[in-house]
């Protein structure tokens, strides 16, 4: 059997014996054939054959650490933070919120349009529905673990695609480790780090000016960790409303506590790279810039790779636009770090040209202000944009990809 279609099975924790010796293993190195839960490995696109092959052709044992990895990950005990849930499930109830990414009931939503007799219909925006987030009222009172596999690049996910700490901002708002740990001597400082990464506000700033900027909105700290829906809702304003809130009430209980060094925390603490794809080609190419760019090169403010894009682009617009190019004087105003992160993110994944265009064009279209008859046209300009500027910022990152 092809390794790839090897099945990813749930590690027993059982304690009886007998049952576990007729378990399958966290991965089955043997194979069996097995109908249900299965997952592969390595993702893969059906007629990937290459993958396959290669997978196939390599010995089992030099991938035992691609195994022990996913099996850590997979062993580790999630639960529900049922205040959250219930918050999101009242909001949800109260005909939702599109600013707070909550769904309506059905309820509220529109009636379908009718369809003629002999006429397909082809609606010009498709209905979202975003049930998946209250997947979790299944696990309210339950500890779960999420099983993962990776991609072919070695990126790893977690198998449940709807539910998981990889999801949107309300879903990873309700989830926490199920095992605590104690803050110690700087748990509490970088929640409070967390907290501020999370409202978007200092972005710019270093991790000593986001700590004390956090202790300065204290107050409003605690009023949205004690009065949600009926406080002032500080934190409603942040980039990711319902993590903020979540953190805002685990700091809350932290510093109310008796020592906060020994509060037992279970909220994760997300920390990611600076587009983690060209970090590893700026160190490949030894591209000085790029790696400045990228967070490779020590600094005491955070250096941002979107917004140096972004800004680069901008400069070339204004050129364009005194030069009386149409479609830069009425790009004028609308080219942020938004508009370019996506193409940015994925152009050392191969995104073409075609592609990185398709990206803009949607980021386009969420703008209010823009003329929709202008924005597949401005999409094309900016791609092209983009891509001469990524190559005048990561000079020899472009040369070796």
């Amino acid at each position: 059997m092809p390794i790839t279609n090897i099945a990813l099975q749930y590690i027993s924790t059982s304690q009886n014996k007998t049952k576990q010796k007729d378990k399958l293993s966290a991965v089955d190195m043997v194979g069996h054939e097995r109908k249900d839960n299965v997952a592969k490995v390595m993702r893969s696109r059906d007629g990937a054959l290459q993958h396959e092959v290669m997978l196939e052709k390599t010995h089992p044992g030099n991938l035992y650490p691609v195994y022990d990895s996913l099996n850590q990950l997979g062993a580790v005990p999630w639960q529900i933070n049922q205040r959250m849930l219930d918050l999101i499930i009242q909001v949800f109830r109260d005909k939702g919120s599109e600013e707070l990414d909550v769904p309506q009931p059905v309820s509220e939503c529109p009636e379908p349009p009718k369809l003629s007799e002999n006429r397909a219909l082809r609606p010009q925006q498709p209905i979202r529905i975003k049930s998946t987030e209250f997947t979790s009222i299944g696990f309210r009172d339950e500890t779960f673990w999420f099983p993962h596999n990776m991609d072919f690049r070695g990126r790893v996910y977690p198998c449940p695609p709807h539910f998981n700490h990889l999801g949107n901002d309300p879903m990873r708002s309700i989830l926490l480790f199920a095992r605590g740990r104690a803050l110690g001597e700087d748990g509490l400082k970088w929640l409070k780090i967390h907290l501020v990464n999370l409202t978007g506000f200092k972005k710019r700033n270093s991790l000593q000016e986001r700590l004390e900027y956090a202790d300065t909105i204290m107050d409003d700290i605690l009023d949205s960790a004690d009065n949600p829906t009926t406080g002032n809702k500080w934190w409603q304003t942040a980039d990711e409303p319902w993590q903020t809130l979540s953190c805002c009430m685990e700091v809350a209980k932290a510093v109310r506590s008796p020592d906060p060094t020994k509060f037992i925390s279970h909220l994760p603490v997300h920390q990611d790279g600076s587009c983690n794809g060209l970090q590893h080609y700026a160190a490949l190419g030894r591209d000085v810039i790029g790696a400045q760019q990228v967070n490779l090169h020590p600094f005491d403010v955070p250096q941002d790779v979107y917004s140096g894009v972004a800004q680069k682009v901008e400069e070339a617009r204004a050129i364009d636009a005194a030069n009386g190019l149409k479609i830069a004087i009425e790009l004028e105003g609308f080219v942020n770090r938004k508009i370019v992160k996506q193409t940015v993110m994925t152009v050392v994944y191969g995104v073409t040209k075609y592609g990185g265009h398709r990206q803009i064009v949607k980021q386009l279209k969420d703008l209010p202000d823009f003329p929709g008859n202008r924005v597949w046209a401005a999409g094309g300009y900016l791609v092209t944009k983009v891509f001469q500027s990524l190559g005048e910022m990561f000079t020899k990152t472009r040369e070796i990809q």
